[in-house]
C-alpha cells in the first residue's frame, strides 16, 4: 500500500494506533517495523483476516504515537535510515536502497548529472 494522505487511527491489540500501512507482506512488515523502531516509535502489528485460505498472509502496521503521520514524516524527510541519511519516498517504498535527498529527481538525472538540483559526482 503506498503512502496515503488520510491519517487513520485504529486499535491494534487493544492499543489505539496511527495506521502506517495495511495489507503489508511479511517482508514489508519487517522492513517498516525495523525502520520505525530505529526512529524510536513503538510499533504494533496485527495479522489481517483473510477471506481466502490460499491467499498470502498480510499485516496491519501501526505506531502508538497518535500524532505521527507517515506521509508528512517521509516527505519532510524526518525519519533516519539505519545506514545513515534520511528516508526518502523511494526508500520508504523500497524502490531504492540508496537515499537521494531530492526525491523529485529521477535516477536518470542523478546518473548522467543533468539535474540542476543534484550535486554532480566526479
Amino acid at each position: 500500500m503506498p503512502l496515503q494522505a488520510k491519517h487513520i487511527v485504529e486499535e491494534i491489540n487493544g492499543t489505539r494506533c496511527t495506521i502506517v500501512e495495511k495489507g503489508a507482506s511479511a517482508g514489508r512488515m519487517e522492513f517498516l517495523k525495523n525502520l520505525l523502531s530505529f526512529n524510536g516509535f513503538d510499533v504494533l502489528t496485527a495479522d489481517e483476516k483473510k477471506e481466502d485460505e490460499t491467499a498470502a498472509k498480510t499485516y496491519t502496521i501501526g505506531v502508538s504515537d497518535l500524532v505521527f503521520n507517515p506521509v508528512i514524516a517521509v516527505y519532510e524527510m524526518a525519519l533516519k535510515a539505519p545506514g545513515g541519511g534520511r528516508v526518502s519516498p523511494a526508500y520508504w517504498e523500497q524502490q531504492q536502497t540508496s537515499i537521494v535527498d531530492q526525491y523529485w529527481v529521477s535516477e536518470k538525472e542523478v546518473t548522467d548529472g543533468t539535474s540542476a538540483w543534484h550535486l554532480r559526482e566526479k
